[in-house]
């Protein structure tokens, strides 16, 4: 007869309950042991191969027990140029050009060429930016205008109704994308659009002058000069003929205002009110008193060998018409009048109808 196994409901001992418990402990015990002893082994079999030991004030990284006996001993070199990480407080800020216009208030003394000297364009780009202002006379300058001052070299253009860019262009002899990509302009790449008003930055344009000056005046032209003022003289003369040469028609020897450029041709020799001017050569005189082209009390001498030489601004004239003079021969006084900022002597220097820089022929 068959019987069913039997199952035994009795608990083991406390004893045997008691080393259940602890077997991990002791097995992780053997294990570091066990360890520990291959570890040794491993040493001692390097230093009966010959190994070096390590030194105790050496650090090894675990695992890695090569031979550092061979490494490259670090010297530092005290002389090698470092970076200083020192803060400066001086720091600078990169500057950027202008691109857009200015505007300045003329002050008494001002002239053309002292205004674009001190922003640094060409005095033509003074001129070309002011027309309103200065109708492309420098001697129309006076204080308390109001300048267009330009950011670049180049002329400022009012668009005009039924304007077409490569004409203005062409006007002006530059690119028309010249005016377009100009930052100042502020005109849309993808779709260049201007309005009639639009004040336009033309870089590097250029474009003719109108001129103001009194015609030269020959000494044998009777009548030319009476157009041009009350000075202008109305009869033909003879008279001395100038040496050729030329010497300064004023104590001083510098620039006070405008010096000789496209749009003045003359240089504004520095003169104190009511100081004396003289003769550069000898010659007749053919224009003796006040000129209506803003040159103000004028003198213009003919030297009888194809030059003539102006006096302008002066404050009192003090020779007539048909006068013979010498060189250094006293004609008047310096002064301010006319379309002048402050007194000086604007001298000009004309040959056969042509006008030649004084600096060329004076000593």
């Amino acid at each position: 007869m068959n019987r069913s196994p039997k199952i035994n409901n009795q608990r083991p001992p406390r004893e045997r309950r008691r080393l259940w418990t602890a077997a991990p402990f002791i097995i992780g015990a053997l294990g570091v042991i066990a360890a520990g002893w291959a570890i040794g082994l491993n040493i001692r079999s390097r230093s009966q191969a010959g190994d070096s030991p390590v030194s105790s004030g050496e650090r090894v990284s675990s695992g890695d027990l090569t031979d550092l006996s061979a490494l490259p001993v670090f010297e530092p070199d005290i002389e090698t140029k470092m970076l200083s990480r020192a803060a400066n407080l001086n720091t600078s800020k990169p500057s950027r050009s202008r691109v857009d216009v200015l505007r300045y208030t003329v002050q008494p003394g001002d002239s053309v060429f002292g205004i674009s000297e001190k922003f640094g364009i060409e005095p033509e780009t003074l001129l070309w930016g002011n027309f309103e202002v200065l109708n492309d006379d420098p001697h129309l300058l006076k204080p308390g205008q109001e300048l267009n001052i330009l950011p670049v070299n180049g002329t400022y253009y009012e668009w005009q109704d039924g304007d077409d860019l490569d004409q203005v262009a062409g006007f002006f002899n530059v690119e028309p994308r010249e005016i377009i990509e100009y930052p100042g302009n502020h005109i849309s790449l993808v779709d260049p659009q201007i309005m009639p008003g639009t004040w336009l930055i033309v870089p590097e344009g250029r474009r003719a002058f109108r001129q103001w000056f009194v015609p030269t005046i020959a000494r044998g032209q009777a009548g030319v000069g009476a157009a041009y003022g009350p000075g202008g003289c109305t009869g033909t003369y003879t008279g001395v003929v100038g040496t050729g040469g030329f010497i300064w028609p004023a104590s001083n020897h510098y620039i006070s205002g405008n010096d000789y450029w496209s749009g003045h041709l003359a240089i504004d020799i520095a003169a104190g009110m009511g100081t004396g001017i003289w003769a550069a050569d000898g010659g007749v005189v053919v224009f003796a008193g006040w000129s209506t082209v803003g040159y103000g009390n004028m003198v213009m001498i003919d030297h009888g060998n194809g030059w003539q030489t102006v006096y302008a601004h002066l404050s009192q004239v003090g020779v007539g018409c048909g006068q013979s003079v010498n060189q250094g021969q006293s004609i008047g006084l310096a002064g301010s009048t006319g379309n002048s900022t402050g007194p000086h002597l604007h001298f000009e220097t004309r040959f056969q109808d042509g006008f030649v820089n004084p600096w060329y022929v004076l000593p």
